[in-house]
């Protein structure tokens, strides 16, 4: 008999809250995470707003010498996935060690560590590098930090491929407990990169909105103005279990692991394919291994970057793919309201998938409000509706070309 993959607990740190009821409250009304950027001094930047994470003090959960030496993206996974597995019931019903794994991906890693070494490297020498550079900068620590607290001993690895990496770890973890490597599995992605470098960078390369005057209105998917994304930052933890596991305890099942479908566009190193056509297939083998019709799916957490191509082509691949029940969809970007999280988003958004069909609420596309004859498909503009739905998909597209959607559906019981 095939395993079956559900998830059963949900965390999220966020640019709208530290928890998961505070970022889910936030989206439903449409409020904004964005503002001007706090972390450095922005005067000679183009770009000087992101959607930080507030008020976030790591010592509210780790010990002051543990938080000295962690990067703050692998604080935002310890504190998501603590809220995951309480949410899940296993903090206290603990899992068996050796049958519990940890996937959690990063795009980019240690970003504020190797910042802050290289300055001083630099200024005042090689003895000036901390010991703890390599440890806290390289982006599988996250994955190896929550096992060491919990003493997992299952499967144990991070992804990275850009804004796809926090999918590729659900699509990856959820393969672990099918092939019976595993019965639970911790999977996500988190980063924290609104650094001087990474803006720096992602700015010179036009990738973001320099809407600086307005940072609220700066993410807008699919809207005819929009002018790139919007850095954000947090974390996005789903904890996976075999389902019949799951019944056995009792466990809450907000969405089942239906299928996957991961692709290359093989085109550019950021454009995407023009036609969409590495989504478009990513879509086809996720509805594949589901084994459901397109008419199934109701909603679709968009990549929704804001930038012009991303949407644009977004928009051809599900037209495309979908044919005349792409006029039927729920599509929203949760960008347009927690910003662009790079290899956290899809751990993000697939949490955010599985509440909506765990809720039966979909969270708007904000700022839609000029539309694009290129982008014509119902965003739920602006406005969080009342909808059921059966089964969605969440897409991820990286640069590099890289491409997953994950396909979700409502808790077995349920359908």
């Amino acid at each position: 008999m095939d395993r079956r993959v559900v998830v059963t607990g949900i965390g999220m740190i966020s640019p709208l809250g530290k928890t998961r009821e505070e970022s889910w409250d936030a989206l439903l009304a449409g409020k904004s995470g964005a503002g001007e950027i706090t972390a450095f001094d922005t005067e000679a930047y183009t770009v000087k707003i992101a959607a930080e994470v507030k008020d976030f003090e790591p010592t509210s959960l780790q010990d002051p010498k543990e938080a000295k030496t962690t990067d703050r993206f692998a604080q935002f996974a310890i504190f998501a996935c603590e809220e995951a597995l309480g949410d899940a019931g296993l903090l206290e019903d603990k899992p068996a060690s050796n049958r519990t794994g940890v996937i959690v991906g990063s795009g980019i890693g240690g970003m504020f560590t190797f910042e802050k070494n290289h300055t001083a490297l630099m200024g005042r020498g090689p003895r000036r590098v901390s010991p703890f550079f390599i440890p806290m900068m390289i982006g599988d620590i996250a994955a190896g930090m929550i096992a060491m607290r919990h003493g997992f001993r299952g499967p144990n690895y991070a992804t990275v491929s850009a804004c796809a990496t926090g999918a590729h770890a659900i699509a990856d973890a959820a393969m672990q407990i099918k092939a019976g490597r595993a019965d639970v599995m911790i999977s996500g992605g988190s980063e924290a990169t609104i650094t001087p470098m990474a803006i720096a960078g992602f700015s010179n390369m036009k990738a973001l909105s320099t809407r600086n005057e307005d940072p609220t209105k700066a993410s807008r998917p699919f809207d005819a103005e929009r002018d790139g994304f919007l850095m954000g930052e947090g974390a996005g933890i789903v904890i996976l279990e075999e389902y019949e596991r799951a019944l056995a305890r009792g466990a809450h099942v907000y969405a089942e692991v239906l299928g996957a479908g991961l692709t290359a566009d093989a085109h550019h190193i950021t454009a995407p394919h023009p036609e969409g056509l590495g989504a478009r297939e990513a879509m086809e083998m996720a509805l594949g291994e589901a084994g459901i019709a397109r008419e199934q799916i109701g909603y679709v957490n968009a990549h929704g970057t804001s930038t012009p191509y991303n949407d644009r082509t977004e928009t051809a691949a599900l037209r495309t793919f979908f044919g005349d029940h792409a006029e039927t969809l729920k599509i929203s970007s949760t960008k347009s309201m927690t910003g662009h999280l790079l290899g956290a988003a899809g751990g993000l958004e697939s949490a955010i998938t599985s509440l909506v069909l765990d809720r039966g609420k979909i969270p708007p596309t904000i700022n839609y409000e000029n539309p694009d004859p290129d982008c014509d498909l119902d965003y739920v503009p602006n406005a969080s509706i009342e909808h059921e739905v059966e089964a969605a998909i969440s897409t991820s597209l990286g640069f590099g070309g890289h491409n997953i959607v994950l396909l979700l559906a409502r808790d077995p019981a349920r359908r």
